[in-house]
């Protein structure tokens, strides 16, 4: 690390003490409540996604879920000369529990790649952007592609973090024998999506999957389609072949906007979603617990790696919180025309 940078990351070290409301950043510190939420805070904000969904502190390693949806009947009369009024309680929590796992967000920046960043005046926001982006970006892969919670994880067989923790998915895997989850067609272990498969096009598909949403829900006008690239480009290719050659029907196929509309529900991209995935439920269905308290810190200037390492440690658990309010669809069985007559 050069002199120049040295003084720079001095500096950022002992901003970060100071806000942190410790003695050094250099050791292990947990923070205050208040900084606590200021972290979260910040790496949520970069990620529209992150801002939708809930991401909550708890007190507790294992509990109760917090939220739940609205189903319940409140409408009634009574007969107040011989019975009292009684209240409902319209909130319908889920009777599965949480349990938040230990999960290390541990990033390293060279001296080189720092070298190169303190040519510019925004330094401090650089490295930390870089840390937050990192976090950010995990959360929502083990959200979507987790599916268990291993002693020891292995990146070189599961790239997407499967076995850092339990995400949305597998929840809804493993609730009601997995009738949630829509998983094969005609052909054992596969959902076909295109001409001659089991659904022609992508609005049959969100059509069927919306139908394993619970009654009470399906009819709510907060349900909300998350759909996969490759399945959104196939519906785009469809649109091609069949119109392309309308001069302002290709121009419609071209210019279409990232957010449209699929068997009666909005779509929206969301980052490191399943190429091949399909999930129906609200916004407000999906949440990130963290266990308030267990956020802990540590920035290491390792010079036998000519790095400076950033370690963070949290307490977490995704959660839905009304199962049968979400649906989707075994995104690793889809299969797409390959161009040949076959499917892959």
């Amino acid at each position: 690390m050069r002199n120049t940078t040295r003084l720079k990351f001095s500096t950022l070290v002992s901003q970060m003490a100071k806000t942190y409301g410790v003695d050094s950043v250099e050791k292990s510190f947990a923070a205050t409540p208040s900084i606590e939420q200021r972290i979260q805070d910040t790496i949520v904000e970069p990620f529209s996604f992150l801002q939708q969904i809930n991401v909550i502190g708890v007190d507790e390693l294992k509990g109760e879920k917090i939220l739940g949806s609205a189903t319940g009947m409140v409408g009634k009369r009574t007969d107040t000369t011989n019975n009292d009024r009684q209240t409902v309680d319209p909130l319908g929590l889920d009777p599965n529990g949480y349990e938040c796992v230990k999960t290390e967000y541990d990033v390293h920046i060279l001296y080189q790649t720092l070298d190169a960043w303190a040519k510019f005046p925004d330094f401090k926001d650089r490295f930390m952007n870089y840390v937050r982006k990192a976090i950010a970006h995990a959360r929502i892969k083990h959200g979507f592609y987790g599916t268990h919670n291993a002693a020891v994880t292995n990146s070189a067989t599961y790239p997407n973090g499967e076995d850092v923790n339990k995400g949305w998915f597998q929840h809804l895997r493993e609730y009601n024998a997995g009738a949630q989850i829509f998983s094969e067609g005609g052909t054992a272990g596969q959902i076909r999506l295109g001409a001659g498969g089991d659904y022609e096009n992508l609005d049959a598909m969100v059509h069927d999957v919306l139908q394993l949403v619970a009654e009470p829900h399906r009819d709510g006008d907060d349900l909300v389609a998350l759909i996969g690239r490759d399945l959104l480009a196939q519906d785009k290719a469809q649109l091609y072949t069949a119109q392309g050659q309308t001069p302002t029907e290709k121009e419609r196929a071209e210019n279409s906007a990232v957010t449209r509309t699929y068997g009666g529900l909005l779509s929206h991209p969301v980052p490191f979603f399943p190429m091949r995935g399909l999930m129906i439920t609200s916004w407000d269905n999906l949440s990130l617990y963290y266990q308030s308290g267990a956020v802990r810190q540590k920035i290491e200037d390792n010079a036998k790696r000519d790095r400076v390492e950033h370690y963070n440690t949290m307490n977490e658990a995704y959660v839905v919180e009304t199962l049968d309010k979400a649906a989707g669809i075994e995104f690793a069985n889809v299969k797409l025309p390959n161009g040949s007559g076959g499917w892959e």
